[in-house]
């Protein structure tokens, strides 16, 4: 768990690390370069499918929206299609496939997976974190998915999707970055290339045309892709279990906030801009909470978390304390959007 001392002090020496390791950039660099050329060259294959295959990705770690946004197109097909998500299932202890059922723990899935099949119980939720292997899973069922949402498989590139929407955080767009090891990004900037449709996530809501003419023309869009701007629409009620309130319970109520993300910064912001006062427990992204971590959080008065921590937490914290505050993504120009999508889906 992390004081305001411990973060500064770790915050401090990964700087320092990244600046150390700043050499093995053109190393790093090259190799994923080299290994994207050969699948551009057809060396190393990819493989095709006769079904709607939507990718969503980042050429960064982490932090870009990816799990609201595959909730988005749920949202918009579940009604009129058949749904399947396949993911690897970070940090989960199982391996190879696995299709989800009522009986499938966050252990099993990991916590973003089983955040969506908690939400969209008639939907297909699978792991593999071989996709080729995971679509021919899926598609071998007695009653395979119409469609599939493959989470996070930008760089899985043995797999050719229909349509790959590629994220970017608006305050941290990967034209402003390098790649691992110092920087963030997974492969070359040159990657978004390979994208049919880019989406700038977690803008203001009060984001102004002349900034969006800005940042396409920073990101030098090609004339075959289409770019779009999406934030986070916060949820009016927290829940818990068995019982939920308005928001508003929070300013009457000294609580306590638990993140486990890659990026907290929005949630803190809007915490704040709504005049809350709070103590926050922030952990890196997909935190495996200890023993010692659920005693902290057990003499608590109130627990506040995201959805995904939620995921987490619900079956080892006091219930009557904890509570989790949904998020939604919103996509200024929604209706082009979802008509790229339809349109998409029904070239099959």
């Amino acid at each position: 768990m992390f004081t305001v001392k411990d973060k500064i002090i770790t915050f401090a020496l990964v700087k320092l690390l990244r600046k150390i390791l700043f050499p093995f950039v053109p190393v790093y660099y090259l190799v994923s370069s080299i290994r994207n050329k050969l699948f551009d060259l057809n060396i190393l294959k990819s493989k095709s499918y006769n079904i709607p295959l939507i990718c969503i990705g980042n050429l960064s770690v982490g932090g870009t929206g990816k799990t609201p946004l595959i909730e988005y197109l749920i949202r918009l097909l579940k009604n009129d299609y058949s749904l399947a998500t396949l993911s690897r299932g970070y940090k989960r202890n199982t391996t190879g496939f696995i299709l989800a059922n009522d009986k499938t723990n966050v252990e099993e899935l990991g916590d973003e997976p089983f955040q969506i099949k908690n939400k969209f119980k008639d939907i297909l939720v699978a792991v593999d974190g071989n996709r080729q292997n995971g679509i021919e899973q899926l598609l071998a069922l007695n009653d395979p998915p119409e469609i599939i949402l493959l989470d996070d498989g930008f760089q899985h590139r043995k797999v050719k999707a229909g349509l790959s929407i590629l994220l970017t955080q608006y305050s941290k767009l990967y034209v402003n970055d390098i790649v691992l090891p110092t920087g963030d990004l997974r492969e070359s900037r040159s990657g978004a290339k390979r994208a049919d449709i880019i989406i700038v996530t977690k803008c203001p809501e009060n984001l102004k045309d002349e900034e969006r003419t800005e940042i396409i023309s920073i990101l030098n869009v090609s004339s075959n892709q289409r770019i779009f701007f999406s934030t986070i629409s916060y949820s009016d009620t927290i829940f818990s279990k068995e019982i939920s309130y308005s928001f508003d319970k929070l300013s009457s109520t000294d609580f306590t906030l638990i993140t486990g993300i890659a990026d907290s910064g929005p949630l803190i912001d809007y915490l704040n801009s709504k005049g809350l006062s709070f103590n926050h427990f922030d952990f890196k992204d997909h935190y495996n909470f200890n023993e010692k971590d659920i005693m902290t959080f057990n003499n608590q008065e109130f627990l506040l978390t995201t959805e995904k921590d939620y995921m987490r937490l619900k079956n080892k914290v006091d219930n009557s304390k904890l509570y989790y505050l949904p998020i939604e993504t919103r996509i200024f120009n929604d209706r082009e959007f979802d008509k790229m999508i339809k349109d998409f889906i029904l070239k099959f």
